[in-house]
């Protein structure tokens, strides 16, 4: 069990944390060094790996982290939103993070705008971030208190090893990881072309709910929302509704 450990670190750096490449190396059995890194790991074949990410169709084969890895036992909840989002979608989120964070973790992508909104709600109880690059690049820079404050008291994972890019094509694959952890999804404010829609569609994959702030119905720009209500998804009409989650 060892050798495998060395040899799914190596391949995900060697790859770059490509879940194709590297399941392709382990099948084949290909040749492998060991390799020492600083960087906190944990892989599939651990007895601590996340359960939530083997009911994926599509597991990580290894999870970087910095913080607190003990916050993935807890019961998470998911907060997601438009990254250009509206001053109301802030509050909100604001609002909806600081009721949840009494009895759930948090967890969200250390996006700009909603992500980033949840995170900073709930730094003074449980928060997860889940990023789409390398555990050591913090991206997007103008999210670096909020990387910071996280890598020393909350938890940032990723599957890709250290230095890897934030490549355009990591975040919709990251968006799985998200709905794995979270028990149930809350959609903040959504354009219907975004990030946010692929998250959801994991969820309904993982046969979670997922709960959807209404927009108001003539603003053009976030229809997200309001699209997803209308194909059965669960809407949060009141503050008071929280309770129940």
């Amino acid at each position: 069990m060892n050798e495998m450990r060395k040899a799914i670190l190596y391949y995900a750096i060697k790859y770059q944390g490509d879940w194709n490449k590297i399941g392709q190396a382990i099948r084949s059995k290909e040749s492998f060094q060991e390799i020492k890194i600083s960087e906190s790991y944990v892989t599939i074949i651990d007895e601590s790996y996340p359960l939530s990410f083997r009911q994926l169709r599509f597991p990580p084969w290894i999870i970087f982290y910095r913080g607190n890895y003990d916050l993935l036992k807890k019961r998470c909840v998911g907060i997601v939103g438009a990254r250009n989002c509206s001053q109301k979608a802030i509050e909100n989120a604001t609002l909806v993070s600081q009721r949840l964070k009494q009895r759930y973790c948090i967890v969200s992508g250390l996006a700009k705008g909603i992500d980033a909104t949840s995170h900073w709600a709930s730094l003074d109880k449980d928060t997860i971030g889940i990023i789409g690059c390398g555990i050591d690049r913090i991206y997007p820079y103008v999210n670096k208190e909020l990387f910071l404050k996280m890598y020393a008291t909350q938890l940032v994972i990723s599957e890709y090893p250290p230095g890897v890019a934030p490549y355009a094509r990591n975040f919709p694959w990251r968006n799985r990881l998200i709905a794995a952890l979270s028990e149930s999804l809350i959609v903040i404010e959504a354009t219907i072309k975004s990030g946010t829609m692929l998250t959801v569609n994991e969820m309904l994959e993982l046969s979670k709910p997922v709960y959807c702030l209404p927009t108001a119905f003539n603003d053009v720009r976030y229809q997200g929302c309001n699209y997803l209500i209308s194909q059965g998804a669960n809407i949060l009409s009141s503050e008071k509704e929280l309770e129940y989650l």
